[in-house]
């Protein structure tokens, strides 16, 4: 029997359908063959089935790599465009420091070759919530580092094997560019809303954007009061914004993070991060921590007292940020997340000048979960309600590290 030739086109399908005309032999030893519309039919149901070729070929060109040993990771999030301060080595090592998740690269370059892209995932593995894959626990936002939206489905193929094969109950991503395909059958879990301040403006027009009534009349009456001003990352500053974070937790019926993720945090950034407190008559009423990470300085945190409100503490903070960052030669002051349902929040941001853009967590299976989480929600905020501001602060170190 005469060999078929080769198509005109080599490698990718047109290779798997050349290997799939001889399939077999006949009884007198002869091989038989199968047309390339036949196999091209087989190939697409074992697609659909998702056991097929095609995958069992993505799979091969998927290779997995520790962020925290291999030196190539911080290489990428230094020189990508798309990289934030949740890519860098020091949130990891501090993820996995504080609660004990394990960071993995899934990226389509070889061992020996450089790093061009890859999406960063952390391994959650809890007795009580189960095991998952998260791009990434307690982070804002995670972009996958990767040139196209094509390429980012691929790897999210990759993680969806993983779950069909039963190493993990479901995966998670949250990007803020791209969007997963329909193919990698990832729904929509969360919707949230990004806020960002533009730096690039003069100082004076920064000033002039923020909203008259909420944030001017408040900076000014933080310096009629005199308030004193800090910053650091130092023990002290730390003990002074986690007083006011229990309290600020408590008053939104929710757990505050442990203690040990923040020296997690502090040990891990060092001068990259910044505890800001505003102090009146010697007492702290207000405080945040930023994070910084080449041109953009990422709000993280924020706690105050509330009946000292009116003194403009938090104003005050944002407005000595801004003028810190633009001196720095930063461009944008992340604001972070907000919940959709939080209008207060929402306001709040967009009266500092911050622009608002759609924020869409992507889970795999996409399953309904929206009446789990607010049964969770309800009996948290009812025992953070009726208990006292040290146990409050115990029930965060027993079960963030459950829900990351």
């Amino acid at each position: 029997m005469a060999q078929s030739q080769k198509p005109a086109t080599n490698g990718g399908i047109w290779a798997v359908l050349c290997r799939w005309q001889t399939i077999g032999r006949c009884s007198d030893g002869n091989h038989f063959t199968v047309s390339r519309t036949s196999a091209t039919r087989v190939l697409w149901r074992c697609f659909r089935s998702q056991k097929g070729i095609l995958a069992h070929l993505n799979s091969k060109s998927v290779f997995v790599l520790d962020p925290l040993r291999d030196k190539r990771w911080p290489e990428l999030v230094e020189r990508h465009p798309a990289s934030s301060v949740f890519h860098r080595t020091e949130w990891l090592a501090a993820l996995k420091l504080a609660y004990g998740y394990e960071p993995v690269v899934y990226t389509s370059c070889e061992p020996s070759a450089e790093l061009t892209a890859g999406v960063v995932f952390c391994k959650v593995k809890s007795w009580l919530t189960g095991c998952r894959l998260v791009s990434l626990p307690f982070s804002d936002h995670c972009e996958p580092l990767v040139e196209s939206p094509v390429a980012f489905d691929d790897f999210l193929s990759r993680t969806r094997e993983e779950v069909d094969a039963g190493k993990f109950d479901y995966c998670e991503v949250r990007p803020v560019r791209f969007t997963p395909g329909k193919s990698t059958t990832l729904g929509q879990s969360n919707r949230y809303y990004l806020h960002a301040i533009d730096l690039r403006p003069g100082i004076d027009d920064i000033f002039r954007n923020f909203h008259k009534a909420s944030v001017q009349r408040k900076i000014r009456r933080a310096e009629r009061e005199a308030l004193v001003y800090e910053e650091g990352n130092s023990e002290r500053l730390l003990g002074h914004f986690y007083k006011l974070l229990v309290v600020t937790r408590k008053r939104q019926h929710l757990p505050p993070q442990p203690l040990k993720w923040f020296r997690s945090l502090m040990a891990s950034f060092g001068a990259s991060l910044t505890i800001r407190v505003a102090f009146k008559n010697g007492v702290p009423i207000a405080s945040i921590l930023t994070l910084n990470h080449k041109k953009t300085v990422t709000y993280k945190y924020g706690c105050s007292d509330a009946q000292s409100h009116p003194a403009g503490g938090m104003a005050l903070l944002f407005w000595i940020t801004i003028q810190q960052a633009k001196a720095a030669g930063c461009e944008k002051l992340d604001l972070g997340r907000t919940d959709s349902s939080n209008e207060g929040l929402i306001a709040f941001k967009e009266h500092l000048g911050g622009i608002c853009s759609p924020l869409y967590y992507w889970r795999y299976p996409n399953l309904s979960h929206s009446h789990e989480s607010s049964w969770a929600r309800t009996i948290a905020a009812r025992l953070v309600k009726a208990a006292p501001d040290r146990l409050v602060a115990v029930m965060g170190n027993l079960f963030y590290r459950h829900i990351g």
